[in-house]
């Protein structure tokens, strides 16, 4: 339970998309990033990198989300998914499905769509062999 395996997102943010910018089209980036602004595509982290998306309550994603580490508080429509952490703030509000390996949610977010764990490799594999007793 205190065995905390996760980690945080990062707290330097790279690049910032301001209020007033809206985006059409996919987003690929690394490190940390945070919209204010409105994305519609899809917003995908360089595989095998840690990177960390900071959605604030005036952003706006259409689209898929792909990275390591994602805290929201501003609205998402399109799956998402955070093979480390994710935390859902209280103003936001996610219409699609949520894969996560940790998850943190706030009074007030709102989620309308299936929330799928990912769990370890190792865990998800595991095959359990039942002893039958001798005796009966």
């Amino acid at each position: 339970m205190f065995n905390k395996r996760h980690s945080k997102p990062q707290g330097r943010i790279d690049s910032l998309i301001g209020a007033a910018v809206k985006i059409e089209g996919n987003l690929t980036f690394s490190g940390g990033l945070r919209v204010d602004g409105e994305i519609t595509g899809n917003v995908i982290a360089v595989p095998g990198e840690s990177s960390t998306l900071v959605l604030s309550e005036h952003g706006r994603i259409n689209g898929e989300i792909s990275v390591t580490h994602l805290v929201i508080n501003g609205v998402v429509t399109g799956s998402v998914s955070a093979s480390e952490y994710m935390e859902l703030q209280s103003k936001s509000r996610i219409i699609g499905d949520i894969h996560y390996k940790t998850l943190e949610i706030q009074l007030g977010a709102i989620v309308e769509g299936t929330l799928i764990h990912l769990a370890d490799a190792a865990t998800a594999n595991k095959v359990v062999a039942f002893k039958l007793s001798s005796a009966e």
